[in-house]
């Protein structure tokens, strides 16, 4: 099939989106980003003369959720920049919901079960969202119909999920354009670090500057590897808006040899702003990074595994039996030290890094210690409310862990109270809430106490609170 026929992503991009570049918006302020409107135009012209059916664009600025990537469901996607001034600023494009749906459905089919929540005028309600594009895809979408694009769009936005699971969806919008026959081009907009300087809007921080850097070499290598593996604490630090959209456009080009450029790059404002045009070749397994890192975590699933303890043994082969054959397993002689001890326990399962379910009991609640942690292994996987039920498919993906729960024991307060060490129970009449010693991102007491009381439906302005303190014996 010639070039300009052949389906699927047929060119991809990065842009930043500030309103100031953006003639009737900035005005004179304009000037300080000229660099940057130039290179936006460029890439443009070099969208539009591809001619794509589908644009396909992902910022950060619409709802963005946790555990989804969001796309909008309206008939026609329409926005402004009434809000900076510019009335006549405005975009209108047609949905491509036929390519929506299909890459969603996809997604949801994949290893990862990634979902896209559909954002329509229920969801707006729902979540009290605002109506029309944001200014992440009307800035760019802007210089695009200046450069004379007509195409159909389709409007994400990123979610917080694993890296890799963002890059994964990128190339199942690619996968679901080939099913279609659509010819897409695929944008990422995002600015980068918003810490480069003294003034910047997000303050100052050394390490914007050495983010963006690593954002411009990913791009002119044409190197996701560079970002799907990035430290977090580089990300964190560098205050950006612009990774997850990258690296899923870099999904989209999965396996494709790449002519990356790097059109401009600049920090007006404290801002890192870079524009990019990628343009997909021909395929080569050696570009095909996605299978190569999911060879890299089976590997490391594995070893885990050969190493995992009798008792999260019992919990994986509990959870796998039940859910493909829909019976219970019955403890073998293997699993003798649990026979006859009781105690409460917390079965968690992770998938790529990201919480799959976690269901547990405070205190014993079947006549032996194998079988709660039979039972809750099985509800962790099929009862946590917060996420669909495990699936076979996924029974190869999952890590898991379990926590085996010591008497509780009352304390007078905060002082008495070690989140990396100690478990808290917190107890108000019937409303009880627990929350287990040593997770991730709960560093004081009072962060600790303060979830505890949200999950058990307690006010933080309450008074008479009981509160007590347990170890756990985690075994993984």
């Amino acid at each position: 099939m010639p070039p300009e026929t052949r389906a699927g992503i047929v060119i991809a991009g990065v842009s930043p989106h500030p309103p100031v570049i953006v003639p009737s918006v900035g005005g004179r302020d304009a000037r300080t980003a000229e660099k940057t409107a130039r290179a936006l135009s460029e890439l443009s012209k070099a969208i539009a003369k591809e001619k794509p059916d589908t644009l396909v664009l992902v910022g950060p600025h619409g709802p963005v959720f946790r555990d989804a990537i969001a796309c909008t469901q309206d008939k026609t996607l329409h926005g402004d920049l009434s809000g900076f001034g510019a009335q006549d600023a405005s975009v209108r494009f047609e949905n491509d919901l036929e390519l929506a749906r299909e890459a969603a459905s996809m997604a949801l089919r994949s290893s990862y079960g990634t979902r896209v929540a559909m954002v329509g005028a229920d969801e707006r309600r729902a979540y009290q969202l605002s109506q029309g594009l944001d200014h992440g895809a009307v800035v760019p979408l802007y210089f695009l119909k200046q450069a004379g694009l007509e195409s159909r769009l389709v409007n994400l936005t990123m979610g917080l999920l694993p890296l890799t699971e963002i890059y994964a969806f990128g190339m199942t919008m690619a996968r679901a354009a080939e099913k279609l026959g659509r010819r897409i081009a695929f944008l990422a907009s995002g600015d980068l670090s918003h810490r480069l300087t003294p003034s910047a809007p997000a303050g100052y921080h050394p390490r914007g500057k050495e983010f963006d850097a690593l954002i411009v070499r990913a791009l002119n290598e044409g190197d996701p590897s560079l970002l799907v593996q990035i430290d977090p604490e580089l990300e964190e630090d560098a205050g950006e808006c612009g990774l997850r959209p990258i690296v899923m456009m870099f999904g989209a080009v999965d396996g494709r040899v790449l002519e990356p450029r790097v059109l401009s790059y600049e920090g007006p404002f404290g801002v890192g702003y870079a524009i990019a045009v990628v343009r997909p070749r021909e395929r080569e397994a050696s570009r095909e990074f996605a299978s190569r890192w999911e060879a890299v975590e089976d590997k490391k699933l594995e070893q885990i595994r050969s190493r995992q303890s009798p008792i999260v043994a019992l919990a994986r082969e509990s959870l796998e039996s039940y859910v493909r054959t829909g019976r219970r397993i019955k403890p073998g002689p293997e699993h003798r030290k649990l026979l006859g001890q009781r105690a409460g326990a917390f079965v968690s399962l992770k998938k790529h890094g990201q919480l799959r379910g976690c269901i547990g009991t405070t205190e014993a609640t079947t006549h032996d210690l194998a079988e709660e942690v039979i039972q809750n292994a099985i509800s962790a996987g099929t009862q946590d409310p917060r996420f669909p039920r495990v699936e076979a498919d996924e029974l190869g993906d999952l890590e898991y862990s379990v926590d085996v729960l010591g008497e509780a024991e009352p304390v007078e307060g905060l002082d008495d109270l070690d989140p990396k060490e100690y478990g808290v129970i917190v107890e108000k009449g019937y409303r009880r809430g627990l929350l287990l010693p040593d997770l991730e991102g709960v560093d004081t007491a009072i962060e600790q106490v303060d979830i505890a009381k949200r999950k058990a439906g307690i006010r933080g302005s309450e008074t008479g609170v009981k509160l007590s303190r347990f170890k756990v014996t985690r075994y993984h």
